[in-house]
């Protein structure tokens, strides 16, 4: 099956899948996001379905396990958050200033990696970092909601690209 017969056949399922990726995430913006993954990974390793099974429960598979690494990669993320508190108000106080100063270049940074991206991919973007939903984004702008979720997806993409040199320095 190819990629584009695939897509056909597996958009079919896309409001099942939705309803099942809502018990997952319990959030319609989160849930959107999974089935979008979810859809991108079947088309990507569609090669590896075998004609005459049940797709359906293929791509329930694919849902499951990415939410499953997903919801580990957020718990490593709550665990380093949690770590970070631990560090007492001396320590805090002693590293302030030194933050402020780097804090301060590398924003400069984000900001010139921003002005670097298209326009279409970083207005959207910077909207959904000031905390806008999807579906309000896409109002604003007038642009459908799966090419506003595209446009996020590319400039964190392009955004990674740029700031590697910060990635390798942290260890991020």
């Amino acid at each position: 099956m190819d990629k584009k017969e695939f897509s056909l056949v597996a958009d079919r399922h896309s409001s099942s899948l939705h309803l099942h990726a809502m018990r997952f995430t319990r959030d319609d913006d989160e849930a959107k996001d999974l089935v979008q993954d979810t859809l991108l990974k079947g088309i990507r390793f569609c090669g590896n379905f075998d004609r005459g099974t049940n797709i359906k429960g293929w791509l329930y598979v694919i849902m499951r396990n990415t939410y499953i690494n997903n919801y580990r990669k957020e718990q490593k993320k709550q665990d380093l958050i949690s770590t970070e508190e631990d560090l007492t108000s001396v320590h805090l106080l002693k590293s302030a200033a030194h933050n402020a100063s780097e804090s301060k270049f590398l924003m400069g940074d984000i900001q010139k990696a921003l002005d670097s991206i298209p326009t279409a991919y970083s207005t959207p973007f910077q909207r959904y970092f000031e905390g806008y939903k999807y579906a309000e984004i896409s109002a604003e702008l007038g642009i459908p909601l799966g090419t506003v979720k595209t446009h996020i997806h590319q400039a964190r993409i392009l955004l990674k690209k740029y700031l590697k040199n910060y990635r390798d320095s942290f260890g991020a």
